[in-house]
């Protein structure tokens, strides 16, 4: 990042700062596409300083708290954006470098560290926030394009699986959003986009917020477009050693929510679940475990 949007007021008023002071600057200025990806307490953890430290810096630079900053830099990061092809090519250098089975390991415990972080205070309130909006709606519309389309089809199936209040914003021939001009004020949609945005899945958003229904997000940023008008947005991290974004994160919050809205509703959620249980023995949908050969 050429021209990072704080170093030059970082380096203005470095002298004037104490030493821990100095020490999160140092690092804000060496890292500031970690500042825009990375969590306040995983930033703090890599500059060698405590999480009040970074508040205290946010303050002394004359915003408010630190996601004043991480704001910042993740929309310069998106001004910049190199797109699949040019993450490709660094990938290619980093597996070259590092090996494929290194690779694979630092994808595999980068996606582990971001699910953890769900469950921070911060992101558990708002999931659980989400979940009861959910479950309190007359129905949820789904939506979810491209890449995040497989995060918002899950919570749809489960939510099938209890109830016949969920509709999937899909359908052949483009036809897919037209269900929600149905959509009401006790209403909710349920709607998944992180970067690269897909156009069509804001603009449907954005409609649906108009018309008065209340909009559960699931994105990656504070300052993504979702996060403008969303009633409730959890923010998933995304970024990833490969050259396409990981989705691991916003697929555990869909199934984390499937499994709160079930809970909210009860005994009825019961019932159907036994429903949704006849129907698939009727249809042999489940192959049934094979009996063990006896041994002689």
């Amino acid at each position: 990042m050429d021209q990072a949007p704080l170093r030059q007021a970082i380096i203005d008023t470095f002298d004037s700062m104490s030493a821990q002071l100095q020490t999160a600057s140092r690092y804000i200025l060496d890292h500031p596409r970690d500042v825009a990806l990375l969590s306040m307490r995983e930033q703090s953890k890599h500059a060698g300083v405590q999480p009040a430290t970074m508040t205290r810096l946010a303050k002394h630079l004359g915003l408010d708290g630190y996601d004043a900053i991480r704001a910042m830099y993740a929309e310069a990061v998106r001004g910049k954006e190199p797109g699949f092809a040019g993450k490709a090519g660094a990938q290619v250098a980093s597996q070259k470098l590092k090996g494929d089975h290194a690779l694979a390991a630092d994808m595999l415990a980068s996606i582990s560290t971001q699910v953890a972080q769900l469950a921070e205070p911060q992101s558990l309130n708002r999931i659980v926030d989400a979940a009861t909006l959910l479950a309190a709606a007359r129905r949820v519309y789904c939506l979810g394009l491209r890449s995040s389309h497989s995060v918002t089809w899950q919570l749809h199936y489960m939510m099938s699986l209890i109830g016949e209040k969920s509709v999937m914003l899909d359908g052949l021939g483009g036809t897919g959003a037209d269900a929600i001009g149905n959509a009401r004020i006790d209403d909710v949609l349920l709607v998944a986009s992180v970067l690269p945005y897909t156009r069509a899945t804001i603009e449907i958003a954005e409609y649906a917020h108009q018309k008065g229904v209340a909009v559960v997000a699931v994105t990656d940023s504070e300052v993504a477009p979702l996060a403008q008008f969303a009633t409730v947005a959890v923010l998933v991290a995304t970024e990833s050693a490969s050259f396409f974004h990981t989705m691991s994160p916003a697929f555990a919050v869909a199934e984390v929510l499937g499994t709160l809205i079930a809970g909210n509703a009860g005994e009825n959620a019961v019932e159907a679940l036994r429903r949704s249980d006849e129907l698939f023995a009727s249809f042999k949908t489940h192959l049934k475990p094979r009996n063990p050969k006896k041994r002689s």
